[in-house]
């Protein structure tokens, strides 16, 4: 079952989104040999909120009260593209359940932080040529150091646009798993909103049948019901330390590697294995 878009921005002729997803494949397929990168990545997915849909006002309490709007970014904004660019599955497994991260997830969290702004600029200049405007967005550091809050919180608005739901681990999990990275930018072109899963994608959230994420952490910064966030910067600014030859890699990833949703949806997984039986 799935919950469609309710409001859609009044007077517009929305347009398919299957031109954006092959300009996004084609450009991260070629990004690695371009750009001589040590990570690889799998095939992005894609998903369009409606800039004026009422989820985005409920930000403001959900995330923080400095959450910006789409209208923030662009006043005439029409639409909310969102992608998710999974990691090779050899990043994930590099990641091992140790204090530090792994060398190759360190590269990948800043190939892909490049990647991401190298990507919105690339989807920026194609929406000129069509003629509209776009907003884009850091891929990370677009918070508050006091207070951890994001101004402008990619998995927050990539649950608004059908991309995934959010996790145990307060990951987005998408149909191609957690291991990877969000971006996403602001738009004048309308396109056609993506539906939205009524079913977490989380096997904690859908059955009460997986912790691993919480056994992961290093920090014991996540818990069920609470995640210590001044905890978890804690440890990503001791593992930017240890990394700081290669950038600032504030990075970890034990949650999001060796538990069920590393590469795939499980609870999809599950519902498909119990269809056959």
């Amino acid at each position: 079952m799935t919950t469609i878009r309710t409001i859609i921005c009044e007077g517009d002729n929305v347009e398919n989104s299957d031109w954006l997803i092959l300009l996004i494949q084609a450009y991260v397929k070629n990004y690695t040999q371009l750009n001589n990168t040590q990570t690889g990545w799998k095939d992005p997915l894609l998903a369009v909120a409606d800039a004026c849909d009422p989820g985005f006002m409920e930000l403001k309490s959900q995330v923080g009260p400095a959450h910006l709007l789409p209208h923030d970014l662009l006043p005439d904004a029409k639409s909310v593209i969102c992608y998710f660019l999974p990691f090779a599955s050899t990043i994930g497994r590099s990641n091992k359940p140790s204090k530090p991260c792994s060398d190759q997830w360190a590269f990948a969290y800043l190939e892909t932080n490049r990647l991401i702004k190298d990507l919105n600029t690339h989807i920026q200049e194609e929406l000129i040529r069509k003629g509209y405007h776009a907003a884009v967005t850091p891929a990370t550091h677009n918070f508050d150091e006091k207070t951890l809050l994001s101004n402008w919180s990619h998995r927050h608005i990539a649950v608004i646009a059908g991309l995934g739901t959010v996790g145990l681990n307060r990951m987005l999990i998408t149909a191609q798993g957690c291991s990877g990275r969000l971006g996403s930018l602001v738009t004048d072109m309308p396109l056609t909103p993506t539906p939205r899963s009524d079913v977490s994608a989380c096997l904690y959230t859908y059955n009460g049948s997986c912790l691993q994420c919480i056994k992961n952490c290093p920090q014991d910064a996540l818990q069920e019901n609470q995640f210590d966030r001044r905890k978890c910067y804690e440890l990503l600014l001791q593992n930017a330390e240890i990394h700081a030859d290669k950038g600032f890699a504030d990075a970890c990833g034990k949650c999001l590697s060796y538990v069920p949703c590393s590469f795939t949806n499980p609870v999809n997984k599950l519902l498909a294995k119990r269809s056959t039986h």
